[in-house]
């Protein structure tokens, strides 16, 4: 099967499965109601932004530090630090789980450290900015 072919095909399936979700959750939508919004929405905004901010800032490390930059190299340490930290909280909290606010004590240690690296560079790159910003927001 050739690389075209082979796409073509994850997209049918994946269009599939994406149709059979929207009708069961169609179905499913009638039957369930919840009392209240989830107690973690905003956790959940907040580390989902850190999660694409963060993704972004890394790729942008990464592609500097292959050009030689190695002032960057912090940068990206603290970056993969907190995107794996705000990525299990941020399962969590979806989950209302127990151990969301444990977890949250040590992401927010992630998050202030990657502030702190990032508003090094952030006069210098977009990406940095963003994600020091992104992680203001979530502490």
């Amino acid at each position: 099967m050739e690389r075209r072919e082979l796409l073509g095909a994850f997209a049918a399936l994946a269009a599939t499965g994406l149709t059979a979700h929207a009708q069961t959750a169609d179905e499913h939508s009638h039957h369930h109601h919840h009392a209240a919004a989830a107690p973690y929405a905003a956790l959940l905004a907040a580390t989902a932004d850190c999660v694409v901010k963060g993704q972004a800032c890394l790729a942008h490390c990464l592609v500097l530090l292959g050009q030689g930059d190695k002032a960057m190299a912090a940068c990206a340490q603290n970056v993969n630090q907190m995107l794996a930290l705000c990525g299990a909280l941020q399962n969590l909290a979806a989950q209302n789980a127990k151990l969301t606010p444990a977890l949250a004590k040590v992401a927010l240690d992630a998050c202030t450290a990657c502030e702190a690296e990032c508003k090094k560079h952030e006069n210098q790159h977009a990406e940095c900015k963003a994600c020091r910003e992104s992680c203001t927001a979530c502490i």
